[in-house]
């Protein structure tokens, strides 16, 4: 099978093109310096030159908090681009996307056929984009909370805070999957091999905690005392953009396709834990 992966520069991505490469598969990996894809002139030519059986678009505006302020141009990424995307893949394209189409208000997890319902522009825009795909018959993939040895995530940085010294605040009062980009990649190579159905699928890890709790993990698994990390609430820590206050993902639609959810969150930053020392 050939794929193209857009955005492989970057946190997922890295792990997605490392993995196609160990099991065989042939890649075009390309970066956002070799494809723009809000040009939708060179999204045809890359496509067309690569002639892949899937296409799996890991490019996107993360700064959620900017996007506040510069919707239009996170629009152009998140959502007219995927457009591009969709023209010229209809069925073979995977989009990834997030939580945050969501209000973050539910008591229970958020199962695949919620009705999606985003606070922010950042979220906006990538339901325009899950659109964009859904309406070619593509593929999404929502995900949350990812941290991986590719690039900066929480899980990074409280890394790097359990080194030094004194108290580190940490909001308590959001809950999510903490999401392992290696195991998101192994899922999203499942999910293309077995040949499951498009629509929509939820990939993160199963259980859920806060921020707080992650940042305990994370101090634990670097040798710190847990106990320096201190829990505040979301609001004594205003930011442009609201987070959702439930995160936490429903994995039902994986039944179908015979392919267990990914593992357990706490079982995963073990597992992560070495790859993310020497990153």
């Amino acid at each position: 099978m050939r794929w193209m992966v857009a955005g492989a520069g970057g946190l997922l991505g890295t792990d997605l093109v490392a993995l196609l490469r160990e099991e065989g598969e042939d890649v075009v990996a390309l970066t956002r310096l070799d494809l723009d894809v809000r040009d939708a002139s060179a999204v045809a030519d890359a496509v067309r030159d690569a002639a892949p059986d899937v296409v799996v678009n890991c490019a996107g505006w993360t700064a959620v908090d900017d996007a506040e302020t510069r919707e239009e141009e996170a629009l152009a990424v998140n959502g007219h681009a995927v457009r591009n995307l969709a023209a010229v893949c209809r069925e073979r394209l995977v989009q990834l996307s997030t939580d945050y189409v969501f209000d973050g208000t539910a008591a229970e997890p958020y199962a695949e056929d919620a009705e999606p319902a985003p606070v922010g522009a950042y979220g906006r825009t990538k339901l325009a984009g899950e659109r964009a795909a859904l309406g070619n018959g593509g593929t999404v993939v929502r995900t949350a909370w990812l941290y991986g040895s590719g690039g900066p995530n929480f899980v990074r940085t409280m890394t790097r805070l359990a080194a030094g010294e004194g108290a580190v605040s940490v909001v308590a009062d959001q809950v999510g999957q903490p999401t392992w980009t290696a195991d998101l990649a192994a899922q999203l190579f499942r999910l293309v091999t077995a040949g499951a159905s498009p629509g929509i699928y939820h990939a993160t890890s199963r259980g859920s905690t806060s921020w707080y709790g992650l940042a305990r993990e994370v101090f634990e698994l670097a040798g710190a005392d847990p106990d320096r990390v201190r829990p505040v609430t979301a609001a004594e820590y205003p930011r442009p953009a609201r987070r959702p206050a439930n995160s936490v993902l429903g994995h039902g639609r994986w039944a179908t396709t015979g392919i267990a959810p990914i593992r357990d969150w706490r079982d995963a930053l073990h597992a992560a834990w070495p790859y993310l020392k020497e990153a």
